[in-house]
This record gives structure tokens, sequence and C-alpha cells, in this order.
């Protein structure tokens, strides 16, 4: 038997493109089918009140490094997946990319495998797969292992071109000082999504990689060269490249409002197509529990105030949900409530091909919306599935 109609009402509604005031999303059968005026609803039909909370299509987080108290470098399993991305449902994240920090070729081939089989089985929310290294710039490390850290092989590439052929998304994020030109080419042709991070690269590099076939950036402003006036590093290049997208950790500890503001101001103010800014949560094992600290291939990882960081101070991944990232762009840095949605929303899914230029939410499933509170604290699914 179909599901009867539903409405809901009350609140803004974000369909992907605009924030509707004064509506009303009519779903059938469990999708959106329309957007009414707000005086559609009968008393005979089923009707939701709002309250003035948000309704949304859920979030898709391009960097999930883990949550439920666990990493996915520790849990490299189907289990260990379903566990994180039933954490980062709960705040609002329907879809992820869980991502793979630096680590051995072992592990890498092992997580290939989970997330093959997590999709096969059905799991609820993995979207493909994101490896952030270990092909990256050793002076741009971070909290990613040194000792891990390494040129791209024959063998790597093998390794990736046959995970790209199998899995539905692939993203790697990846340094010019470790990986060549003709590897960019052959990931691109293979349909690998490539991103530039933890990196010196100069600006002109960046942009000849860009040109290879590179079509992100990887949490700008951090880990990579900072925009100079007459040496703009990577950063110039994400800003002023037309055709890069840029993940943002949008917590406020990572980047400075007054920097958030002008990032949006050089990339935002484009027409489409052109490369956007997309939010990221970079969330480590803490995200959908009250742990306190946690092991990142046997160093301490510490949850104090907000940050994450290794016992030097270094920061290591962030304690962030995209709700607290919208909180932050709207209350900090002066951006417009629908222009987060979406950062949060429309463009990961054009990022990962997705959706298109001009798609909206019609026709999605009532399990992949949210309710955002209209404070912004929290957001959770409109509907519970089992994972």
């Amino acid at each position: 038997m179909n599901k009867p109609p539903i409405l809901y009402g009350g609140g803004p509604i974000f369909d992907g493109q605009s924030l509707h005031q004064g509506r009303i999303a009519r779903f059938e059968a469990g999708k959106l089918v329309s957007l009414l005026p707000d005086t559609s609803a009968t008393a005979q039909e089923h009707y939701v009140d709002l309250d003035g909370d948000i309704l949304s299509p859920g979030y898709l987080d391009l960097q999930v490094n883990g949550g439920d108290g666990i990493m996915l470098n520790a849990e490299p399993n189907c289990d260990g997946l379903a566990r994180i991305a039933k954490a980062h449902r709960r705040l609002g994240a329907v879809q992820i990319l869980p991502t793979l920090i630096t680590d051995t070729p072992h592990k890498t081939a092992q997580v290939i495998d989970a997330t093959l089989e997590a999709i096969r089985s059905g799991v609820s929310g993995i979207a493909g797969l994101h490896l952030e290294g270990p092909h990256l710039a050793q002076s741009r490390k971070g909290a990613h292992d040194a000792a891990l850290i390494r040129q791209m092989s024959a063998a790597d590439l093998d390794m990736l071109l046959a995970a790209a052929k199998a899995l539905p998304v692939l993203m790697v994020t990846l340094a010019p000082e470790n990986t060549s030109l003709d590897q960019i080419r052959a990931l691109r042709e293979a349909g690998v999504i490539l991103s530039l991070g933890h990196s010196d690269a100069p600006c002109e590099q960046a942009m000849e990689y860009a040109e290879a076939g590179v079509s992100c950036v990887t949490h700008l402003f951090n880990a990579m060269s900072p925009l100079n006036h007459r040496a703009p590093g990577l950063v110039g290049a994400a800003l002023s490249t037309p055709n890069l997208n840029t993940g943002l950790i949008a917590d406020g500890i990572h980047v400075h409002p007054a920097a958030m503001r002008a990032a949006w101001a050089a990339k935002m103010g484009r027409p489409s197509p052109e490369g956007k800014i997309y939010l990221v949560s970079d969330a480590m094992a803490p995200a959908g529990s009250d742990i306190s600290s946690f092991e990142l291939e046997g160093r301490q990882i510490l949850r104090r105030d907000g940050r994450l960081t290794l016992e030097d101070g270094t920061l290591a991944g962030a304690d962030l949900d995209l709700t607290t990232a919208l909180r932050v762009l709207v209350t900090q840095c002066d951006i417009s409530l629908q222009e987060a949605l979406t950062a949060a929303v429309t463009t990961p899914r054009q990022v990962i091909g997705q959706w298109s230029q001009g798609c909206t939410a019609l026709g999605m499933d009532e399990l992949d919306f949210i309710r955002i509170r209209s404070d912004l604290s929290t957001a959770a699914p409109l509907c519970e599935i089992s994972l």
C-alpha cells in the first residue's frame, strides 16, 4: 500500500535552490511532489506543523573521518562504516563520503573493499569514499603521519583506478609534491574527483594541476600555502581559479570569520556553474558521541572547547557538524541562510555529480529530508530508517 500524502508547513522550506516562505511541502508515496501556497492544506490531509523550523534536503558531507566514537582508520570495515554513517545521519548528514586519513596501502585496500561491501549491503548514507592522502606534502602534513606520506607509485595508481571503476564516487586529496601531471590525467579520465590539499604548491602549479583535471581544494586555508600578495599560493589559486570548488571547515576555529567572508565574496559572487564553496565537517571520532579523547594511529587526540588537537596543539580534524557550520556562517560571517544551505546541500551533490546545475529536491525521498531547528542549534532526520 502506498504511503498516504503528508504535508509540511509552518516554516521555511529549502528546495536545493531557494529558501521558500509561506509554502507547504507535499509528499506523495514518500516523495516530494510539489511546493504549494500555505493555504492549500485541507482538514482531511495529514499536516505537520514545522513550528518555524526549516525543512531541507539532508546535508551531504564530503569529508568525514569518523563518528560514534570511532575512526575509519581504526575500523576499516562494513560495521565501522555503518556506525559512522548512522552517527552523521543523526546530525543531519544523510549522505557522507567516509574519509581515510593517510595510511598504509594495506589499510587503503581494506577501506576500499569495506566501502564496496557497505554499498552492496545497502548501508544507508554511504555515497562513496574519500581518500585524504597519503600522497601529500610533508611540509603541510598537519595531523597526518609523516612516516606514511609518500610519492604515488604505479601500484598506488593502479589501486585507485580500480577503485574508481568499482565505487560510485571516489574522491582523492593529493599534493603536487607527490603526484605527477600524468597521474592526475589518468585519475581524472577514470572519473576520480581530485582535490588539492596538504600542499605548499605555488599558485601557478596549482592552476596547472587544475587544468590537468583537479576540480577541488580540500579544507580551504588549512594545511596549504597561504595567500600572499606576491605569492598567492594554493589559497590564491583556489579563490581565483573559476572551476575549482573548495571545501571549508566553517567552525570559526580552523578559519577566522573574516577570512571566510573574504573567501565567500571571491568564490560565491560568480555566476553558475563556476566553482563554489562546499561545507565539510572534517569530523573525527567524537562526532555524535561524548568521548573526550581518542587515538589516531597511536597518537592521542584531545577534545577540548570545540577543538580537536594533538598533544602539541596541532589541529587534528574538527569537532563539528554541518548545522553548527550553518550557524557560524549566518551569525558570524553575514552569509544568508539560503547560501549557507546551498553550500551544505546543493554544491556537494554537484561536486560528486548527483545533481546538475538547477536541480531541485522535487522527487527526493522523504527519508532524505531533515528538520533544522529555527535557531540553527540542531538538525535531525525527518523520518527514521533502519540502518
